[in-house]
């Protein structure tokens, strides 16, 4: 009788093909991202970042009011509150905190986050058919020291969208839409407000991803 005897070698168990790679991030220093935005949460969890989420707590009307007083533009205004909000987070020694915020301005007029429908209606009438620009800051502040800040400007272009339109679109988007400067969440029913989009779409929704990215590389924070 004959005994055969394979002499292929035995297949490795699925395990030892998984390739062993560095993870994206550095254990350390930590990251929080000093504002309660769902959106800018979203957009930093999307990317693949371990962050903690604090609320900042700064008077934000006051901040904008000394700036426009002072003469300063909208995007000097956003990363005045930017900075105001990285600072204003209780954060561990050697933690990273990212602070953003975001100014709408149409010609000479900035825009809060509306307080109710009808304001919101009023904003949004006053934006029909123009075209507006949010000013979206954001900063890097590591151990109490800011090592970088960026501010983006994307420019929307509304349509001169009807009444009709105006009174279903407040309907469908409820109160949801009062906790976004400019009454409309891109992401959203918000698109179809507008003829033409200038800008990266993680700045109109509160965070300039790919320069804040960027930032982290040249800070060592994520893999380059």
């Amino acid at each position: 009788m004959f005994h055969f005897r394979s002499t292929e070698s035995a297949m490795p168990d699925d395990s030892s093909l998984v390739l062993k790679t560095a993870p994206l991030q550095v254990e350390s220093p930590p990251i929080v991202l000093a504002s309660r935005s769902a959106a800018r949460r979203a957009l930093v969890e999307s990317a693949g970042l371990a962050a903690r989420f604090m609320a900042a707590d700064v008077d934000e009307h006051a901040i904008r009011t000394a700036m426009r007083a002072g003469g300063h533009d909208a995007s000097a205004a956003a990363l005045a509150l930017a900075r105001a909000k990285a600072r204003a987070v209780q954060a561990a020694p050697g933690t990273v905190v990212i602070g953003a915020d975001q100014i709408l301005s149409c010609g000479e007029e900035w825009f809060d986050k509306p307080e109710d429908r009808s304001t919101a209606r009023a904003q949004l009438l006053r934006l029909r058919g123009r075209a507006h620009v949010l000013h979206t800051a954001v900063c890097l502040l590591h151990d109490g020291r800011e090592v970088w800040h960026h501010v983006a400007c994307p420019m929307l272009h509304m349509r001169a969208f009807s009444d009709s339109f105006l009174a279903w679109y407040l309907a469908a988007e409820g109160e949801a839409i009062l906790s976004c400067v400019g009454c409309y969440r891109l992401e959203g029913r918000g698109i179809l407000l507008f003829d033409r989009i200038e800008g990266e779409q993680s700045a109109i929704m509160g965070l300039p991803l790919l320069p804040l990215l960027a930032a982290l590389r040249r800070q060592g924070i994520i893999l380059p």
